[in-house]
C-alpha cells in the first residue's frame, strides 16, 4: 500500500525503542532514514511521558504527527506495565498528551522479528554451520535486561510476528555447573526463569554462583566488568561465568527452535550478545545448540545468526507503522478502503461491508457462517465480498484486517505459486520487485559507489566480466561507459576470462558482476586480474568468493529462488547499480559552470561536450 512516505520526504513520524535501560528515539522522514537518533537513559525519569517530551523538545522543528514506540512488555490492550521498570501507562492517554494522531506500541521483540526479512549478510553474523529454509519459521531472542523472545512465522506469502514472554520459561540445568547456579539462586527465588539467568542481571548471578563466596574473587561485579574482564584475559572465574552464560543460551536457544520448529534460522540479538565479539563465536553456544540427543541431527541443519545490523528495532516499528497510518484522521488504511468500495459492491455485499465497518474487532474471530449470519447474507456472499477486494478469501482478508488493528502485522512476501491467477502473478512479481529496490536502498553503501566512479575516471581501460544472466548487466555497462570514451569490453565467455584478465595493467579496472559470486572463472579471472595490478570492482552478494578479491564490492544481497527462476531481481539491481554508477560519472565530469546549452536542431538542447546523462524511466 503507497504511504506519505513512499513519495519521498514527508510528515515526521517518531520511532521509538524503549528497553529497560535505555531507550533510543528518532525521526523518520523518509523511509529507512532515521534522522536525529538519541539514546537517553531511563533512569533519568520517573515517568514515561515526560522522557519522550524530553527528545521531542530537542527536535522543536521535527513534530511529529504519528508514532510507533517498540517497548519491553507484552501488547495485548491499551494498559502498558513495563515488566523491569516501573512505568505503568495508558496507549491513549501517551498519545493525547503528546498530540499524535497516530501512536502504535508493539513489543520491542515483535518490532525486532519485523526486521529480520530485511536483514542481509551484511548485518548478521553466522554461528556453526545449518541452512536455513526459505519457507521455515525464524525464532528470534536475545537477552539484555531481561530476555526477549519472538518470532516470524510463514502464512501463505507472508510472515506473522509472533508476540511471546518465552524468556519466562522455566530455566533447565544441564550439567553440574548449571545445576550449582541454580541451586544458589533458588536460595533467594522460587521460581528461576530462564530470564533470570540468560540475561545482563543473569550474568551477574551466575558470577556469584561460580564464586561461591570465594574470597579471591572480588563480591557485587557489574555484568559490563564481568564481559570486560573475560574479554581480556584479566579473570579466569568472568570467563567462566560468559561461557557458562552463552552455554545456558544455546540451550534456550535449541529449545525455542524445536518449539517453533524453526527451520528458517535461530537469530540472537539484544544488547550483550553482539558485544561479546569472538568471546561468543568460541564460546559452547553452538555446541549446546546442537545437543539434543535424539534431535542433534535435526538441530545441526538449524543455523544460529548473531545480528550486528544497526537501527533494527527502528525498521521494524517503521515496517509496522506504515500499515497502521490513516488516509485521514482515525482511519484504518484497509476500512478506509472499504468505505471507499462499499458503494460499488452489490447490496447483499454491502451489507457485509456494513458489518465489517461496524465492528472490525468481531470480524477477526468470527466465522464465516456467523458473518453471513449477522450481514443476513449467504456464506458465499462473504466470500464474494473479500474477493470484490481484490482478497483470495477470508482469510486472506482478516490477515490484511489484523495489520491494521493489531500490533503482528504480517511482512508481505511474493512467492509466485504456480495456480496463481495471471493478475496475482503480476502483482506479485512488481511487489517483490518495488519491495527488493526499496531494501537495497536502504542497505546501499554510498561509498562503494563513490569508490567505483573514481577507479573508472582514472582508468586506461575497463573490462566487465559476466556469465548467464549478467552478461546483459555488463553490455549495458559497455554501452554506457564507452558514452564516456572509455576504452571498454563486456566478456561473456569463461573460456577467455583468465587471458583478458592477465593482459590488464596497473591502470586498468576489471569490473565483475555475478549474483552468487561463486562461478569459478570469474574468481580465476579475478586473481589472474589481482596479480597484474589491476583494481578490482565485484557488484555480487556480501560474503560471496568473488567479493572478498574485490578492492571494492558494491554489495547485492538479495534471497531469490535461482533453481525455478532465473535471477530477476538481482539483475534488476545490478542494472540499477550500473546506472548510478554511470550518472555519477555525468555528474562528476560536468564542470561547475557550463556554457549555456545549444540547440540540436530538433527544438532540444545539447549538453555540455563530454557529458553524457542517463535518465531512468
Amino acid at each position: 500500500m503507497s504511504t506519505d512516505l513512499d513519495a519521498g520526504e514527508a510528515e515526521p513520524r517518531l520511532l521509538a525503542d524503549i528497553g529497560a535501560t535505555y531507550a533510543r528515539f528518532c525521526i523518520e522522514r523518509v523511509r529507512g532514514r532515521f534522522e536525529r537518533i538519541a539514546v537517553l537513559p531511563c533512569d533519568d525519569y520517573a515517568e514515561f511521558v515526560p522522557m519522550v517530551r524530553a527528545y521531542l523538545d530537542t527536535v522543536p522543528d521535527l513534530r511529529p504527527k504519528h508514532g510507533a514506540l517498540a517497548i519491553a512488555y507484552p501488547i495485548d490492550g491499551d494498559g502498558v506495565r513495563m515488566t523491569n521498570r516501573a512505568w505503568e501507562f495508558s496507549i491513549q492517554d501517551v498519545q493525547q498528551q503528546l498530540g499524535l494522531s497516530t501512536l502504535l506500541v508493539v513489543n520491542n521483540f515483535t518490532a525486532l522479528a519485523m526486521a529480520l526479512p530485511g536483514v542481509g549478510e551484511g548485518g548478521r553474523v553466522q554461528v556453526g554451520g545449518g541452512t536455513a529454509a526459505s519457507d521455515g519459521v525464524i525464532g528470534l531472542l536475545g537477552p539484555g535486561t531481561g530476555l526477549g523472545v519472538s518470532a516470524l512465522i510463514p502464512a501463505n506469502d507472508r510472515y506473522i510476528s509472533l508476540a511471546s514472554e518465552g524468556g519466562h520459561t522455566s530455566f533447565s540445568p544441564i550439567d553440574e555447573r548449571e545445576l550449582r547456579v541454580l541451586r544458589h539462586v533458588w536460595k533467594s527465588m522460587s521460581h528461576v526463569s530462564a530470564e533470570r539467568l540468560v540475561s545482563g542481571p543473569g550474568i551477574e548471578l551466575i558470577y556469584e554462583a561460580l564464586r561461591d563466596g570465594d574470597p579471591a574473587h572480588p563480591s557485587g561485579l557489574a555484568t559490563a566488568e564481568v564481559v570486560r574482564r573475560a574479554q581480556r584475559g584479566e579473570s579466569a572465574l568472568c570467563a567462566e561465568t560468559i561461557d557458562c552464560f552463552c552455554a545456558m543460551l544455546g540451550t534456550v536457544a535449541a529449545d525455542l527452535a524445536l518449539t517453533l520448529g524453526a527451520t528458517g534460522g535461530i537469530f540472537v540479538g539484544g544488547g550483550i550478545v553482539p558485544r561479546l565479539g569472538d568471546l561468543f563465536l568460541k564460546s559452547p553456544f553452538r555446541q549446546r545448540f546442537e545437543e539434543k540427543g535424539r534431535f542433534s541431527a535435526y538441530l545441526a541443519r538449524i543455523p544460529t545468526y548473531v545480528l550486528t545490523a544497526d537501527n533494527l528495532a527502528f525498521h521494524g516499528v517503521s515496517t509496522l507503522l506504515v500499515d497502521h497510518v490513516p488516509s485521514r484522521d482515525g482511519g484504518n488504511p484497509l476500512l478506509e478502503r472499504i468505505r471507499h468500495a462499499r458503494e460499488g459492491l452489490s447490496p447483499a455485499e454491502r451489507r457485509v461491508a456494513n458489518v465489517v465497518l461496524e465492528n472490525p474487532r468481531a470480524m477477526l474471530n468470527d466465522a464465516v457462517g456467523v458473518i453471513a449470519k449477522r450481514a443476513e447474507v449467504s456464506q458465499p456472499t462473504v466470500i464474494r465480498f473479500c474477493r470484490s477486494l481484490g482478497f483470495e478469501g477470508l482469510a486472506d482478508f482478516k490477515l490484511k484486517l489484523g495489520s491494521g488493528l493489531t500490533g503482528t502485522v504480517p511482512f508481505q512476501r511474493t512467492q509466485v505459486r504456480r495456480q496463481d491467477a495471471m493478475s496475482d502473478l503480476c502483482a506479485k512479481v512488481l511487489d517483490n520487485t518495488i519491495s527488493s529496490i526499496v531494501q537495497f536502498r536502504e542497505s546501499l553503501n554510498v561509498d562503494t559507489i563513490e569508490r567505483t566512479i573514481g577507479l573508472l575516471r582514472e582508468a586506461s581501460r575497463v573490462e566487465l566480466f559476466a556469465v548467464g544472466n549478467s552478461a546483459m548487466v555488463a553490455l549495458d555497462a559497455q554501452h554506457k561507459l564507452f558514452r564516456f570514451r572509455i576504452p571498454v569490453v563486456a566478456r561473456s565467455d569463461p573460456s577467455v576470462f583468465s587471458i583478458a584478465a592477465e593482459v590488464l595493467g596497473p591502470k586498468d579496472v576489471a569490473v565483475f558482476i555475478s549474483s552468487s559470486g561463486q562461478t569459478p572463472e570469474l574468481v580465476r579471472a579475478a586473481d589472474a586480474a589481482k596479480d597484474r595490478g589491476a583494481a578490482i570492482v565485484a557488484i555480487t552478494s556480501t560474503q560471496s568468493p568473488l567479493a572478498k578479491k574485490a578492492d571494492v564490492c558494491i554489495a547485492v544481497d538479495h534471497d531469490e529462488d535461482s533453481s525455478t527462476f532465473v535471477a530477476m531481481i538481482s539483475r534488476i539491481l545490478h542494472l540499477l547499480v550500473v546506472d548510478m554508477v554511470s550518472v555519477g560519472l555525468a555528474v562528476r565530469r560536468m564542470p561547475e559552470a557550463t556554457a549555456p546549452a545549444t540547440g540540436n536542431g530538433d527544438g532540444q538542447a545539447n549538453p555540455a561536450p563530454g557529458v553524457w546523462i542517463s535518465h531512468i524511466g
